[in-house]
């Protein structure tokens, strides 16, 4: 069976997920860490793909990105895919494949779900247990958006500067998104809408997108429509 399309749409958020082949680990150190981002730096400026938020975890890795032109998403993966695998497999001294199969990702509606975008992304660590606070997690965007580092993969999505006129001001609103974290039904909303490759978005914004860009991203019913009942 042919696989679906992804619907990437230039200038519009996705939601990315990439997993180790069989859940391996990816990361067997903070050395590993480092030439990943080193790659990912590398790649999205020659591919033209906006970092907006990111967390590395042992065996998979979350981005949320913006192509910024035609086949920037897939240019940029593969480019970060085949320098990473080979920097991994030449210092770990091994062969074949690291990653599963192709990347996963999901159309975010910007306006109304890019924020819980980047809550569900940098929340991770701490939903897996590995830290309190997800400013503990040196390995995501965390600290860089509420003003502890200088990231300077990071490129800010237009809607966080809605938060605030000064970086001070941005800072702290970004700061009081993570007091509460994610509901569990939530969170498995998003992990639903990555992993089956459906948009982070409301029908309304759905059906604009298949309006204006001729994708199909709404599930239909199957079979003839049923007639309406005889009078």
């Amino acid at each position: 069976m042919a696989r679906a399309a992804r619907p990437v749409i230039t200038g519009l958020p996705l939601h990315v997920i990439q997993r180790g082949n069989n859940r391996q680990a990816v990361f067997l150190d903070d050395h590993d860490r480092r030439d990943y981002l080193r790659c990912l730096t590398d790649a999205s400026i020659e591919h033209g793909l906006s970092i907006h938020a990111y967390v590395l975890m042992d065996n998979h890795v979350h981005l949320l990105c913006t192509p910024e032109r035609e086949g920037g998403l897939s240019g940029a993966m593969q480019a970060l895919g085949r320098r990473y695998v080979r920097h991994f497999n030449r210092r770990h001294g091994r062969t074949g494949t690291l990653w599963e199969g192709r990347f996963r990702s999901s159309l975010v509606e910007a306006d109304r779900y890019l924020l819980a975008c980047h809550r569900y992304i940098e929340l991770n660590p701490v939903r897996a247990g590995r830290v309190e606070q997800p400013e503990a997690w040196p390995w995501s965007s965390h600290r860089h958006h509420v003003g502890l580092t200088i990231d300077p993969l990071v490129r800010l999505h237009p809607v966080l500067y809605t938060l605030g006129n000064t970086p001070f001001e941005r800072e702290s609103a970004y700061r009081r998104l993570f007091e509460d974290h994610l509901q569990k039904t939530e969170d498995a909303w998003f992990t639903h809408r990555l992993l089956t490759g459906k948009p982070t978005a409301s029908t309304d914004f759905q059906r604009s997108v298949e309006s204006g860009y001729g994708l199909r991203l709404l599930t239909r019913p199957v079979g003839r429509p049923r007639r309406p009942p005889s009078s």
